[in-house]
């Protein structure tokens, strides 16, 4: 019989109050940004940053570029494997919603956005890691993300999910420095246009496990493309304020944290290879330690593996060989 995993889901404001939980992911963009002596000063500059790139992108019937402001919410899910009330923290994912000041009114806007999970840190920190440790060529474990992916998707699935969100999540992340994507025709009024890349990727595989397709898109005024992984269609599902809200958003965590591709003093042209070498870029001037995410996402990774991989593998293995696609 299979098992049915219990899923709890709170959130909490992210604004400049904002202080990371014991069982947030230090790596996590929102939760970096709130640490440290200027954390006040980093949470208030980003949710400015946001709230005019919100207003830039919805110009019409908006003179002073003020009609609209952003808030989120920093959704935690945890599950309960056993049903005993012992629990793992899964996901966190970002929630925008939508303040129209002129009509004074409060418009829901994307879940998603931001995905942080301790299991993909697992995955990809450890698990791929050591599978690869004094192999000459590179490649992925068995059903690689398998168990992550079939998480996800009954987490989307599951009835906690559609008593707290109407629409489907919409996760966005930055282009990969390994490929180079190539400017198509197609034009979209706030995604802009689309590009396609050369290849596909690890992350690609990862997320298409998850139930996942993605397309990119460089928006207006934009640098370079992001990454939007969705399910169902991404242009008929979302409105035009629901899409400004995690472009908004996602765009102002890369500008901090890949300032040499999204903060670039040069746009993205009909080819394109993002680099991290990249020297003619401008700072925002809110701080970040990006080498101290990196060596985080280790420690986490072993976090996952010893109080949620290694206590449950036997249990998380039948019921991901059970679970239905």
């Amino acid at each position: 019989m299979k098992q049915d995993f219990t899923f709890t889901i709170k959130s909490i404001r992210f604004d400049e109050h904002y202080q990371p939980s014991d069982k947030t992911r230090l790596t996590t963009n929102f939760a970096n940004l709130a640490r440290g002596s200027r954390r006040r000063e980093n949470l208030r500059d980003t949710l400015s940053m946001i709230d005019n790139r919100f207003n830039a992108l919805a110009h019409w019937d908006n003179p002073n570029g003020d009609r609209y402001s952003v808030e989120l919410e920093i959704v935690s899910v945890d599950i309960d494997v056993e049903g005993n009330g012992s629990t793992f923290p899964t996901v966190e994912i970002l929630k925008t919603n939508i303040i129209d000041h002129k009509r004074n009114q409060r418009i829901e806007g994307i879940v998603g956005n931001n995905l942080s999970s301790y299991v993909r840190d697992y995955d990809f920190s450890v698990l791929l890691q050591d599978h690869n440790r004094g192999e000459e060529r590179f490649s992925t474990p068995d059903d690689f993300g398998g168990l992550h992916g079939k998480m996800f998707k009954y987490f989307v699935d599951s009835e906690a999910y559609r008593d707290n969100f109407s629409k489907r999540p919409v996760i966005c992340l930055s282009v990969s420095e390994n490929k180079t994507y190539h400017r198509t025709g197609n034009h979209h009024p706030v995604l802009g246009f689309e590009y396609e890349p050369n290849e596909t990727s690890l992350t690609e595989h990862y997320f298409r496990k998850m139930g996942l397709q993605v397309r990119y898109f460089m928006p207006h005024n934009s640098t370079a493309p992001l990454a939007f992984y969705f399910f169902g269609d991404l242009l008929s599902d979302y409105t035009n304020l629901e899409l400004i809200s995690t472009i908004s958003t996602m765009e102002t965590f890369q500008k901090i944290y890949r300032p040499e591709i999204y903060n670039a003093n040069a746009v993205a042209g009909e080819f394109f290879k993002p680099s991290l070498q990249h020297s003619d870029y401008s700072l925002t001037g809110i701080e970040y330690d990006r080498e101290e995410r990196s060596q985080l996402a280790v420690k986490q990774g072993k976090f996952a593996e010893e109080h949620f991989i290694q206590p449950y593998r036997a249990l998380l293995e039948k019921w991901a060989a059970n679970y239905a696609l």
